[in-house]
C-alpha cells in the first residue's frame, strides 16, 4: 500500500516566500474574492497538505490558493487523479468483512491450530496471533457489535489457555500484551452494546495487564476507554481527568494523540474554549511526529482523518460553528467513496449531527433536519454514540424549534433510537 507523498512543491512555494504555516493560513482566510464560503484555515491543515495527507482541496481552498499564490492546484503539487485512491480509501476498501474473514482463515490454518493445542509456544504462534489480533481491531469500524464481541471472546479464551502452558519470561510478556489488545477491543464492543459493567471490567483488566508488562501505550488505551465512557455518560470533569492520566503513560504514541484529543472534548464540553484548544494544538503536534499508520482502520491507531473529526465536534460544543461546519465536511468528503457508501460510518454519522446543529444555531430548520435524519439513516455499530450525539441536536431543535412540525419528526426518530437502546440499558428509562 503506497505511503502519504509529501507535498515539496507547497511547501517549497511557503517556504521561498518565507511564511509558517500560521501565516499561510491567515492569508488564504483573508482571500474571499469570489469565495462564497468562508474559509478557516489553520495551521494543521497547510500541514496536512504539505504531508500529502489531502490529494485533492475543496473547491474553495483550491481558488483561494490560486489567488494567494498564482498558481493552479496541479503545480503546487495537488492532484485530482490521486483522491479517489488516497491511502485512507484503499485501506478501508481492503477491509470491513474481509479482515473479519482474513482473521479465521488465520486460525483455521493446521499450523497454528496445532500450535494452540501445544503446552508449548513458539515464535510462528506469537506472530500469527498478533496479526489476528490486528485483524480483529481493524475490523471494529464496520464488523456489527455482537459478531465482534463473540469472535473475540472466543480467541481470549484460546489465548488464554496458551498462559498456563510452558512459556520463557518473554513469551509470557509478549503473550500477557496480546491478551491486553483483545482485552481492550473486548471491553469497547462490550460499550457499545450498551454492557458497561461487562466494559470496564475489560478495560481494568487490560489495563493491569498492560501495568504488569510497563506497555506504556496499552494503559494509556485503558484511561481512554475510562474518559470515552466518561464523556458518554456525561461526567465531563472525570473525561479530563482520566484522558491527562493516560498522557503521563502513553508516550509517543496513537493512544497519547486520542488522550489529548478526548481531553479537548472533555474541555469543549465544559466550555473551556482556551483550554480545549491548546489541546487540540498538541493534539496535532503530537500527531505530526507519527508516522502515517499502515492500517488507519485498526481501531487502536490514530489515524490522520480523525484529528479533523473530533474537532468538528469540539467546535461544535463550543458554538465555533464556521471551523465546526467546515472540519465536519472534511469529514463525511474524506470517508464518502465513490458510490456513495462510507468506510467510517460512525464519523459520518457524527458529522452530519455536528452539522444538524450548526444549521439549526443559523436558522436553518430544514437543513438542521434533514443532517440530523441522514445520521440516523446511517447503519453504525455504536447504537450509544450516536443516540448520545442526536440527543445534542434534539435539545437545540426542541429548544428553538418546539412548535414546528420538522422538529417533531426528528424528535420521535431520536425518541425510537433511545428506546431501542433503552432495551440494552434499562436505566435510560428512568
Amino acid at each position: 500500500m503506497p505511503e502519504n507523498i509529501p507535498n515539496v512543491q507547497l511547501r517549497a512555494w511557503r517556504n521561498e516566500h518565507q511564511l509558517t504555516r500560521a501565516e499561510m493560513a491567515d492569508r488564504i482566510n483573508s482571500t474571499q474574492i469570489g469565495i462564497s464560503e468562508r474559509l478557516t484555515c489553520d495551521e494543521e491543515r497547510i500541514r496536512r497538505w504539505e504531508a500529502g495527507e489531502v490529494r485533492w482541496p475543496r473547491s474553495p481552498y483550491r481558488l483561494a490558493l490560486t489567488q494567494l499564490t498564482g498558481l493552479q492546484p496541479e503545480a503546487l503539487g495537488f492532484s485530482q487523479t490521486r483522491q479517489t485512491g488516497s491511502r485512507l480509501i484503499e485501506a478501508s476498501a481492503i477491509l470491513p468483512m474481509d479482515a473479519l474473514r482474513a482473521e479465521a482463515d488465520l486460525y483455521g490454518t493446521m499450523e497454528l491450530a496445532q500450535q494452540l493445542q501445544a503446552s508449548d509456544v513458539g515464535t510462528g504462534t506469537l506472530e500469527a496471533l498478533a496479526e489476528a489480533v490486528d485483524l480483529l481491531c481493524r475490523a471494529y469500524p464496520v464488523v456489527p457489535a455482537a459478531t465482534l464481541r463473540d469472535r473475540t471472546q472466543k480467541r481470549l479464551a484460546q489465548v488464554n489457555k496458551l498462559l498456563a502452558g510452558r512459556l520463557t519470561l518473554d513469551q509470557h510478556r509478549e503473550l500477557l500484551v496480546i491478551t491486553g489488545w483483545l482485552t481492550a477491543l473486548l471491553g469497547c464492543v462490550h460499550y457499545d452494546l450498551g454492557e458497561r459493567e461487562e466494559a470496564e471490567t475489560a478495560r481494568r483488566a487490560a489495563f493491569e495487564m498492560g501495568r504488569q508488562v510497563g506497555h506504556g501505550e496499552l494503559m494509556g488505551w485503558a484511561h481512554e476507554m475510562s474518559a470515552w465512557f466518561a464523556l458518554v455518560e456525561g461526567r465531563y470533569e472525570d473525561v479530563v481527568t482520566a484522558a491527562r492520566m493516560g498522557q503521563a503513560v502513553a508516550g509517543s504514541s496513537s493512544a497519547m494523540v486520542q488522550l489529548t484529543l478526548q481531553e479537548a472534548r472533555g474541555l469543549a464540553r465544559i466550555g473551556d474554549r482556551r483550554e480545549a484548544d491548546r489541546a487540540l494544538t498538541r493534539g496535532a503536534e503530537v500527531l505530526g511526529s507519527l508516522p502515517m499508520p499502515d492500517h488507519p482502520d485498526h481501531h487502536f491507531v490514530f489515524d490522520h482523518a480523525k484529528w479533523v473529526f473530533y474537532a468538528a465536534t469540539c467546535y461544535t460544543w463550543l458554538a465555533d460553528d464556521d471551523r465546526a461546519e467546515e472540519h465536519a465536511r472534511e469529514t463525511i468528503q474524506m470517508h464518502t467513496r465513490p458510490d456513495g457508501t462510507f468506510n467510517a460510518p460512525m464519523r459520518v454519522a457524527d458529522a452530519h449531527i455536528d452539522l444538524g446543529i450548526v444549521q439549526a444555531r443559523r436558522g436553518d430548520l430544514d437543513a438542521a433536519v434533514c443532517h440530523g435524519m441522514a445520521a440516523l439513516d446511517i447503519d453504525r455499530r455504536s447504537l450509544t454514540d450516536l443516540v448520545n450525539r442526536a440527543g445534542d441536536l434534539d435539545r437545540v431543535l426542541r429548544q428553538r424549534y418546539r412548535r414546528e412540525a420538522l422538529a417533531g419528526e426528528f424528535h420521535e426518530r431520536f425518541v425510537a433510537a433511545r428506546t431501542a437502546l433503552a432495551r440494552r440499558q434499562p436505566e435510560l428509562l428512568d
